[in-house]
């Protein structure tokens, strides 16, 4: 019996330009491309989650509900899909369930279709509450298994955890491959492993960081997996999905290659072409190359070029082989997490201490977080010694408990912090508010007027940008432990005035 076609997902409009353009798309450059993306057929359109919820609110001035509104009404028929962080929901600390229920329920009614949901450390107790919340609004739940190597992650040991995603009662399975690592013969085996002991579809997701995408999209094809992930150039490629078009030429004279009409294909080329024009500011080179450093350090391709100008900005732009390669000595010590949103920030700033002022000698709340268990059960043991000084410097014992189980309900005392604001209070802004109060504070009050600029005499002359100079001064910025549970913020003092700058991750 001939198999089915490969279904393609196709992540543009979420983790393409998460991936290649920090996530500065804004919904009126995707809305265009939306209702010729919805006819083409693609198994699903990722188009909402991961860190589009915080750039709405923070640099786009967006409420992401409107946008996935919006979304949708554009593009009806094809289902639309986030990524989830699991009991982290779109934030870097756990949240407790009664705000993860209530985020939950409030996407589904806007629409949403499908919920990918994974945890970093792949412990299986963040991900019950969202995936029964999932279930519980009727829309599917994707369970992710976070793709990484260590001697603790064998093909045989990620393959298991697929069962304790299937005792948890979700509808499909995703081998999330974060920073491109995945090889061609791992994927086929990956795939063939998961289909044996499951009837369930299996999707997976890669970036082509290290050149090895299309080749392992291509092996899993061939071991049977039903859906595989792509984008649309220029956001595509590099430290995105792969091209779409460059796919559909891979699979050429495969029996399960699908069909897409290309002139469509090259028509959304151009329209992102020109949104890629737009946001050329926060794209860059770095990140369309192919790099094997990811294969040594398994640092996320979005957070590999935005670290060097951390390390750029803190004055180490010199030590950053030294701070690499700290990273999988970190990495050991905290049991072998994957590096993921938040742990790939969480170990890559440990690694940044440890090369500035010695090993274990400044500890981030974070990975003190880690170490005693404050994030999940990590996939191999925490090395005794960092385990001690984590919890001599806390004063706190390591947990072993599911931590959201040490989370009180919030919802109330959320919405009458937005009450007690003089803030509309719907359970759409409570949960952004838990995660981004700031952000959303802002978004809810208007900005104050401002009395219009006398008339010129005459059109005044365009100024370049080049000619224009602006008397300013820095003081260098220094990292807070933890912002709403984020390893990645720092102060920055500009002109006597003090600014949260946030430095991000830009592949999912």
């Amino acid at each position: 019996m001939p198999m089915k076609p490969v279904l393609f997902n196709n992540t543009v409009l979420r983790d393409g330009h998460q991936s290649l353009a920090a996530t500065r798309m804004t919904t009126e450059q995707m809305l265009p491309a939306a209702p010729t993306l919805d006819a083409l057929g693609f198994g699903a359109l990722e188009t909402w989650g991961g860190a589009t919820i915080d750039s709405c609110l923070r640099f786009l001035k967006e409420n992401p509900f409107t946008r996935l509104d919006r979304l949708k009404a554009a593009a009806p028929k094809t289902p639309q899909m986030m990524l989830l962080r699991g009991q982290n929901l779109v934030q870097y600390t756990s949240f407790p369930d009664d705000v993860v229920e209530a985020f939950v329920r409030c996407t589904a009614a806007h629409g949403l279709d499908v919920f990918r949901i994974f945890d970093a450390l792949n412990d299986a107790r963040n991900l019950r509450t969202p995936i029964r919340a999932v279930k519980a609004a009727g829309r599917h739940a994707q369970g992710a298994i976070c793709y990484t190597t260590s001697p603790v992650h064998t093909p045989e040991r990620l393959a298991a955890f697929a069962d304790e995603l299937v005792e948890l009662g979700v509808d499909s399975i995703c081998i999330k491959d974060m920073a491109g690592l995945i090889p061609p013969r791992i994927a086929y085996d990956l795939v063939k492993a998961i289909k044996a002991r499951h009837a369930l579809p299996v999707v997976l997701h890669s970036h082509d960081t290290a050149g090895l995408a299309g080749a392992s999209y291509y092996a899993a094809i061939e071991a049977g997996v039903d859906t595989v992930e792509t984008s649309i150039a220029p956001f595509a490629n590099g430290t995105g999905q792969p091209d779409t078009v460059r796919m559909l030429a891979m699979l050429a004279g495969n029996p399960r290659a699908p069909h897409f009409p290309i002139d469509p294909l090259a028509a959304l080329r151009t329209h992102f072409e020109q949104v890629a024009k737009e946001l050329a500011a926060f794209m860059s080179p770095v990140n369309d190359r192919v790099d094997s450093d990811a294969l040594c350090y398994q640092v996320p391709g979005g957070m590999l070029s935005n670290f060097r100008n951390q390390l750029k900005e803190m004055k180490m732009e010199a030590r950053f082989a030294e701070v690499m390669a700290e990273v999988p000595v970190v990495r050991a010590a905290l049991g072998w997490i994957p590096l993921v949103t938040p742990t790939s920030q969480i170990v890559g700033t440990q690694a940044m201490l440890n090369v500035k002022f010695g090993r274990w000698a400044n500890l981030a709340q974070n990975t003190i977080d880690v170490a005693l268990g404050r994030y999940g059960r990590t996939p191999g043991p925490v090395d005794a010694e960092l385990r001690a000084l984590a919890a001599k410097k806390s004063g706190q014992e390591p947990v072993t408990v599911r931590p959201a189980d040490l989370l009180s309900p919030r919802l109330p005392a959320l919405k009458k912090e937005l009450a007690d604001k003089g803030l509309p209070v719907t359970d759409d802004l409570a949960v952004l508010f838990a995660m981004f109060p700031r952000e959303t504070e802002a978004l809810l009050k208007p900005a104050p007027a401002v009395a219009p600029a006398p008339a010129a005499a005459k059109p005044a002359e365009p100024v370049p940008a080049a000619a224009v100079t602006v008397p300013t001064t820095v003081r260098a910025a220094a990292p807070v432990a933890a912002r709403n549970g984020a390893p990645n913020h720092f102060l920055l003092t500009v002109n006597g005035q003090r600014h949260d700058v946030l430095v991000e991750e830009t592949a999912s």
